[in-house]
């Protein structure tokens, strides 16, 4: 299973055993942290992008258009 850590702003870190298949958003709900997903998670706002550490953004499946479309409206 997938290990991921969140840093939350603050700078608490939390470490977390996630189950394959699950979007970043659902581990984070999941475990009760306070992650916005206005659209429920349907990649349809970007209010919940996360920032990837580029020491394991190659180990990610690369975003498909929509999403890449999507962060664009992110920053």
């Amino acid at each position: 299973m997938p290990h991921v850590t969140f840093i939350l702003p603050g700078g608490e870190r939390r470490e977390i055993v996630a189950s394959v298949g699950r979007t970043l958003l659902e581990v984070a709900w999941d475990n009760n942290l306070d992650v916005e997903g206005a659209c429920g998670g349907v990649a349809a706002c970007s209010t919940c992008h996360v920032i990837v550490d580029p020491a394991w953004a190659g180990r990610l499946t690369p975003p498909d258009e929509e999403e890449d479309q999507m962060l664009d409206l992110a920053w």
